[in-house]
């Protein structure tokens, strides 16, 4: 299921920087859940072709996340936001808030 969810969001993030056909197949495995075997009937492709064009994806895809980290980034804003709304859920907070923008 991870990697289900991980290649979702590499594809996400990343998926414009593919190939036209490269995009095709892979929202068809990460989209649509098809096997390898649906895909290269799909695409009159070998199955060993559509193994090897999502092994080739998924390399790039992960390649462009380490060297920009921008779902590493949307995570920490994530779980910031996640946090902040926790705690301004807080009336003591909430109050303290209040008065700093009274002041403000």
């Amino acid at each position: 299921m991870d990697r289900i969810i991980e290649r979702g969001m590499l594809y996400d993030f990343y998926g414009e920087l593919l190939t036209d056909h490269q995009k095709e197949v892979y929202e068809g495995l990460v989209y649509n859940d098809m096997s390898l075997g649906e895909l290269a009937n799909e695409y009159s492709i070998s199955r060993q072709a559509a193994h090897d064009l999502i092994k080739r994806c998924d390399k790039m895809l992960e390649n462009y996340e380490a060297k920009l980290h921008l779902i590493a980034k949307f995570q920490s804003i994530k779980s910031k936001v996640e946090e902040i709304e926790t705690v301004s859920g807080d009336a003591a907070v909430k109050d303290l808030a209040s008065k700093i923008l009274e002041e403000i």
